[in-house]
């Protein structure tokens, strides 16, 4: 049976609705760099989720071929992520999607060391005809965070956030949003496919504790 992250890293994909504190330990992805609004049409966001996914099924039907990698084991692909943050400022505001900058990142099984990305890469812009200069292997730890499931439209977002900044105060937290440290979104459901009140999409934020310096 395929490796499935969201089932066996339930902690990191699959928190309840109620805000919960976690650390979340070093990763690794591929990721993709960009800013503007991800909902027009031919934007850059959709231009990268192209070359993220294509690459990525380069690496998991990487068994068919015969480049074989060390430790490969057959996975399902994890769900796409992203950081957020508004222009100008560290914090995410969805209400000005024009002025969003973001990462897309979909997550690597361990075995996926940078060599091996590289000649994913290659091999997907050779196959594909597409350009894949943009891809990058990203290695991330973003320790201490807050997250929850948010069900609801991607604009709804805020209300979960504020409820999500009230467990702050009440447990000792603050926030710590940086050039590396942004708002965090996971996300369960296909919105082609689910109505807008019914998406699942896990959102995390960055934070430290009151009494660090």
């Amino acid at each position: 049976m395929a490796f499935d992250f969201k089932k066996e890293y339930k902690e990191f994909y699959l928190p309840p609705r109620k805000t919960g504190l976690l650390d979340v330990p070093q990763m690794n992805f591929i990721a993709v760099r960009g800013a503007g609004d991800p909902n027009v049409a031919e934007s850059a966001y959709r231009r990268a989720l192209q070359v993220m996914y294509s690459v990525v099924y380069t690496i998991k039907m990487s068994k068919l071929t015969d480049h074989r990698m060390d430790g490969y084991f057959d996975y399902v692909v994890p769900p796409l992520e992203s950081f957020w943050k508004y222009e100008g400022g560290s914090e995410f505001d969805p209400l000005h999607k024009d002025a969003l900058q973001w990462i897309a990142v979909i997550r690597l099984p361990d075995f996926v060391t940078e060599e091996e990305f590289a000649w994913a890469v290659d091999a997907t812009t050779r196959r594909k005809q597409i350009d894949c200069t943009g891809a990058e292997f990203l290695t991330l730890t973003e320790g201490l965070c807050v997250q929850c499931m948010h069900i609801g439209s991607y604009d709804d977002e805020p209300e979960t956030v504020r409820r999500m900044q009230a467990f702050l105060s009440e447990n000792g937290l603050v926030p710590d949003f940086s050039e590396t440290r942004l708002h965090h979104e996971i996300y369960l459901s296909d919105p082609r496919k689910t109505m807008p009140e019914k998406l699942k999409t896990v959102l995390r934020l960055p934070v430290r504790r009151m009494d660090d310096v």
